[in-house]
């Protein structure tokens, strides 16, 4: 098991940037296997201004793209991924269970479930608050030049 990684490790991983980095930080993770995340979410997120005004909810979308960016940092691991970015090329079977408030962490797992002809795969992602599922799926990718 590798070391935790902070933000500035994630960036080295990931092209996301403020305002769409939505992981704060790894705090375990098997390079090209698996990782588990975290995401303090705040009342000062700029969705939340929209989303929705007088009862802040997380969209689910930016919950599966979270769950995708701990995905990414465990597909950008494997020896196929460099000098590719990773992309979503599908989201299969998601479902939200709880909504997702300021105050809340999420805690984000991605676990690599198959990677085809070095070019596409799936990733098994599992967001949760307080021990409680919030949504999981299956994350389709592929490696683009």
């Amino acid at each position: 098991m590798a070391d935790v990684l902070t933000v500035e490790g994630i960036q080295k991983l990931l092209p996301h940037r403020y305002p769409f980095l939505l992981v704060d930080r790894i705090v375990e993770y098997v390079p090209g296997k698996r990782a588990v995340g975290i995401k303090n979410v705040t009342v000062n997120e700029p969705f939340f201004q929209g989303h929705f005004p007088g009862r802040p909810l997380m969209p689910g979308v930016l919950i599966v793209e979270a769950m995708a960016q701990v995905g990414g940092v465990v597909v950008m691991q494997l020896p196929e991924a460099q000098g590719h970015l990773s992309v979503f090329a599908g989201i299969d079977k998601v479902r939200f269970r709880r909504q997702v408030t300021p105050g809340d962490q999420l805690i984000l797992t991605a676990t690599l479930v198959r990677l085809r002809m070095g070019r596409f795969g799936q990733v098994q992602g599992k967001a949760m608050v307080n021990g409680d599922l919030v949504a999981e799926g299956d994350l389709l990718f592929s490696l683009v030049d």
